[in-house]
């Protein structure tokens, strides 16, 4: 009961402060709005993605969830791997210990993200070469807790931070499924584990509106940012926090302000964020450690929550066909890859595609259960070598069936293409996805 009144005191005083600093601010102008709101929705798309999980069945922190193959409750999921997720949480005298199983032959990844969606580190043969398995230790920067002498010591930006674990089907699911479960999790300590700080539910259809800019010093406390500009943004939030709480007309003013925003942030997360090719957006080279471009954050929080930073793979999204219109299930498309241009070519490890809906970015039920493509499917290819990949409401004429991947009739979709450990000429630049081009 007491911690309850003291943390309606703490809510009060934060709200009397915020209203007292309003009554004497002035208007802050629209670009300190719209920057304002584009930094913290990157990282209300986190808060928002903590709340979700946290409602799943069994959720507890420091605790492996070890995904059925073929399920992933989040946006654009992959599924050519075995996924496992987690969220650690630690405090100054406790860490949480990861163990990751010897791999050969296959990729995989324990890729740790803080909780404004930076990329922490990825435990692999690439990036850990001197440790590519075995324990680790992870801890809150500073950290006084004891170690175990053979675990890696690996520091956190806050108290918590979001595992995503992959291990290659490559044609071998029980042998995944074996090495995902070899992933295992304890904790050193009793850490003290505050919930994540409160937000009302919006989804990708309805972005949060003015409501983002209450309780804001709990919402930035709750976590460090390590952007180089993070000081500068927060103290615009915060100027736009104090002035929306000034009085319900500055308040009605700043949402009024956010409204015109996201139609606009939309656009550009989804066809601006990054370099476009053959109308397929992607190849920045800033995801999954942004620096300064929060702008680039929040769009990939929005339609791509936990993106890994371009060693590990280089993502592309397209949302419109080759005349530029808006991909739609109703439609007949085909993607042909030339002989010389094969998406094998591109990687060192592995390809896939994936048809997801639109705004929720999530997979499109269909009877085949089919949602996307990797080099491990059975695709058929042409006579000249080339690779032909269809998508619609129904099988495309003169492109084999095996092929096919279904769409909801009617409905838009976007695809996402990925491409792990890419190589050179990806990374250049130089090699994107062949256009969606619409069957006439």
């Amino acid at each position: 009961m007491k911690a309850i009144i003291s943390a309606a005191l703490v809510m009060l005083s934060l709200a009397t402060s915020a209203s007292a600093q309003g009554a004497n601010s002035a208007a802050p102008d629209e670009q300190t709005v719209r920057d304002a709101y584009i930094y913290l929705l990157g990282r209300a798309l986190v808060i928002r993605q903590e709340h979700m999980d946290r409602k799943g069945q069994g959720f507890a922190y420091n605790t492996i969830k070890y995904n059925p193959l073929g399920s992933a409750d989040f946006v654009n999921p992959n599924f050519d791997v075995a996924y496992l997720e987690a969220w650690f949480a630690v405090d100054d005298e406790s860490a949480a210990i990861l163990e990751v199983p010897e791999v050969n032959g296959r990729y995989y990844t324990a890729q740790i993200l803080d909780e404004w969606g930076e990329v922490i580190a990825n435990i692999n043969e690439r990036t850990f070469p001197t440790k590519p398995f075995g324990k680790f230790a992870l801890v809150k920067p500073g950290s006084n807790a004891k170690i175990p002498a053979d675990a890696g010591r690996i520091e956190l930006h806050s108290s918590k931070a979001k595992m995503l674990g992959r291990v290659e089907l490559k044609g071998d699911p029980d042998g995944a499924v074996k090495l995902q479960r070899a992933f295992r999790t304890t904790t050193l300590g009793q850490p003290v584990i505050a919930p994540p700080p409160a937000m009302p539910e919006f989804n990708n259809n309805d972005l949060i509106g003015i409501e983002i800019f209450d309780n804001v010093d709990a919402r930035l406390g709750s976590a460090l940012d390590v952007a180089p500009n993070a000081a500068a943004m927060q103290q615009k939030v915060r100027t736009v926090a104090a002035y929306a709480a000034s009085g319900s007309d500055a308040r009605a003013q700043v949402d009024a302000q956010i409204r015109r925003l996201i139609p606009e942030f939309k656009e550009y997360a989804l066809t601006k964020s990054a370099p476009t090719r053959n109308h397929w957006t992607g190849g920045s080279p800033a995801v999954g450690q942004y620096g300064s471009d929060f702008w680039l954050r929040g769009s990939v929080n929005y339609a791509g929550i936990w993106a890994n930073n371009t060693d590990e793979v280089i993502y592309f999204a397209a949302t419109r066909d080759a005349d530029n219109r808006p991909l739609n299930g109703a439609n007949s498309y085909i993607i042909h890859f030339p002989a010389d241009k094969l998406p094998d070519r591109a990687v060192d490890a592995y390809w896939s595609v994936i048809l997801v809906g639109v705004p929720d970015y999530r997979v499109v039920p269909n009877p085949l259960k089919r949602y996307n493509f990797n080099n491990h499917s059975s695709l058929q290819k042409e006579a000249d070598g080339s690779l032909k990949i269809a998508i619609g409401p129904k099988p495309v004429a003169g492109v084999p069936e095996s092929n096919w991947l279904p769409s909801a009739d009617g409905k838009p979709f976007s695809l996402t293409f990925r491409a792990y450990v890419p190589k050179d000429i990806v990374r250049r630049g130089e090699w994107q996805p062949a256009p969606v081009t619409m069957v006439k």
